[in-house]
């Protein structure tokens, strides 16, 4: 008996065949890297330079990303949910893209729309004299187009369960839009908000194949933390396990420390 007097419900057992293996499928290969690393040297390899300077960039390209979607995919987000235009089904499906596009799809497409061949890029080099790839600012860009989808996903979802009883009374109270967006829908979706961008920021920090396309591997200006990985496979294994090891550490705290506990149930 629980503490409210009701009786837990036993789980089917054919439902933890598949379970363990599902968990033995995320778990074992953070094994492989364990039992391949070497353990003894490992302070030294991530805490190479090159490993540093990876872990530093990819740090501060994904906060920014994070940023953007919190900037740009929220309102998004919000049109998404309570917006009646037509075509938002179209919309919808454009946002959902780069979800089932490969990586190196979407780099591809960022980079002939913002590299020096393409319309947006040559429009920004000749008004401005910027030139997006091959930067960290590509990186960026790499990162929050990967990333958004996440942010808009759940945002959306949330602001459709939460439904619009509690702004309708906001408004008939005399509050004006933005009062009510302010004061009511933002507060409501702070867990979905929060969720969001734990979710960015881990897809942002793991990013590789649009980055690598768009914004190319320099080391100390496009080169994060998965392409530094890459990189040290083809000359040093030790290395590239390490600092592999590196990335799954960091990805764990992030999910651990800034999860958000409506993500876990205990609201």
């Amino acid at each position: 008996m629980t503490k409210h007097g009701a009786r837990r419900t036993g789980l089917p057992f054919v439902l933890w065949i598949p379970g363990v293996v599902a968990l033995a499928l995320v778990v074992l290969p953070v094994v492989g890297l364990i039992v391949r690393s070497d353990l003894g040297n490992l302070p030294n390899l991530i805490t190479s330079p090159g490993a540093v300077h990876a872990l530093d960039l990819s740090l501060r390209t994904a906060v920014v990303a994070t940023v953007l979607c919190l900037v740009l995919g929220g309102p998004l987000a919000v049109l998404l949910a309570r917006s009646t235009m037509p075509g938002l089904r179209v919309v919808r499906a454009l946002v959902l893209l780069p979800l089932v596009l490969p990586p190196v799809v979407g780099g591809l497409a960022l980079l002939y729309l913002f590299g020096r061949a393409g319309f947006g890029g040559k429009l920004l080099y000749e008004a401005f004299g910027l030139r997006l790839s091959f930067s960290t600012t590509a990186v960026v860009l790499a990162q929050t187009f990967v990333a958004m989808p996440f942010l808009v996903v759940g945002l959306e979802g949330a602001l459709r369960t939460a439904g619009e009883r509690y702004e309708a009374v906001a408004a008939t109270l005399g509050a004006g839009p933005w009062t009510v967006f302010r004061r009511v829908t933002v507060p409501l979706v702070l867990p979905a908000i929060g969720s969001g961008l734990v979710l960015c920021f881990a897809r942002a920090m793991g990013e590789f194949g649009a980055t690598i396309t768009f914004a190319g591997s320099l080391e100390g200006v496009t080169r994060t933390l998965p392409l530094e990985v890459y990189t040290l496979a083809e000359t040093d294994v030790d290395s590239a396990v390490a600092v592999s090891l590196l990335l799954v550490v960091v990805s764990i705290v992030v999910i651990v420390v800034a999860r958000p506990r409506a993500v876990e149930g205990r609201l």
